[in-house]
């Protein structure tokens, strides 16, 4: 029988949603933290044996309908030939891409020789995996591309705005480049089991309609078919852009990730004015609410399930786990949804 996770990708509707939770493996799990002491993120990462680790301990601790492999946001960027570190204030790439000329230091790669963990804990993953759907993931053009531009996690964006308004056409070419080096990043991450995809526009916010039309819709667009054409769904998650939904519908995404910020049915409501065929929401709980009192909690999560009713839903929070999450409010949630 298909996982329910797999049915609810197709939009259809399930006996109850499949959930599972953005950024389920980290620092609110206590045996990640274990796992976490003994080696630097980066070398978790890149190290399949515990990457598949810490991809299964949310599965085997709580259930959940699906697993992510582990990685990171910026693993692409380092082999694209960007040198990328991680400190205590998060990450950091110390020469960052502001001009065309900055440009020419940035190259596709082979996944397979580049970032050969990956696939490797994908399969890893799989292996001992009876039912569960494994996700793979990258971040969506134009986040990355923010990353490879501010240098860091931004704020005001300003670096990036200040490219895209000055030099458009160097702006054009860095998200082309970007989303040809993904494609292959992706479609090597199918290649080794990943059964769904979801790309991440965690900065998508930041911009206004006329910047979607102009730079980020058709990269973005041309990655999402190229996933599907490998036959797998594709869930997009277009962080803190709910006012654009209906032009986000373009992108033909199999399964749309909204944010907090929006009710499901007015996402729904937006995706269809733009044209959106059949297709599954994702979300959409604020992860700051799995800190709330009990009652608070079991409320929101009932006003999602009603809102998510009658069509695909794949219940998930709105971003990613916050790490001081006490492990038995995420058991809370799960009793919800399941019952």
């Amino acid at each position: 029988m298909e996982p329910l996770f797999l049915t609810a990708c197709r939009g259809l509707a399930t006996p109850r949603p499949p959930i599972w939770l953005m950024r389920q493996a980290g620092r609110y799990l206590p045996e990640y933290r274990e796992l976490r002491r003994q080696v630097t993120f980066l070398e978790l990462c890149k190290t399949p044996a515990l990457a598949c680790t810490a991809t299964l301990q949310p599965i085997r601790r709580f259930g959940l309908d699906a697993a992510i492999v582990f990685s990171d946001l910026l693993v692409p960027l380092e082999a694209m030939g960007l040198r990328v570190e991680f400190t205590e204030q998060g990450p950091a790439l110390p020469e960052p891409i502001r001009s065309a000329a900055d440009l020419a230091r940035l190259h596709v790669f082979d996944p397979l020789q580049a970032t050969p963990f990956v696939g490797e804990t994908i399969k890893r993953a799989r292996d001992q995996l009876d039912a569960t759907p494994v996700i793979g993931f990258a971040g969506a053009p134009f986040t990355v591309a923010t990353y490879a531009v501010e240098g860091k996690t931004g704020k005001s964006f300003l670096e990036t705005k200040k490219l895209f308004y000055r030099e458009p056409e160097t702006a054009h070419r860095l998200l082309d480049l970007i989303a040809t080096a993904t494609r292959a990043y992706l479609l090597a991450q199918i290649a080794a089991g990943a059964q769904a995809i979801q790309l991440f526009d965690s900065w998508l916010g930041v911009l206004g309609p006329e910047e979607w039309d102009e730079f980020v819709c058709a990269p973005t667009r041309d990655l999402v078919a190229a996933i599907k054409s490998a036959g797998v769904p594709v869930i997009y998650f277009p962080n803190g852009a709910t006012t654009i939904l209906d032009r986000i519908a373009r992108i033909e995404a199999d399964v749309y990730s909204i944010d907090w910020r929006i009710p499901l049915g007015q996402a729904r409501a937006r995706l269809r004015a733009g044209g959106a065929g059949t297709f599954a929401l994702q979300g959409n709980l604020d992860p700051a609410l799995l800190l709330a009192p009990p009652l608070r909690l079991r409320a929101q999560i009932g006003k999602i399930l009603e809102e998510g009713a009658g069509t695909g839903h794949i219940f998930n929070l709105g971003h990613g786990i916050y790490p001081e999450t006490p492990v038995e409010n995420v058991e809370l949630l799960l009793r919800t949804v399941r019952g």
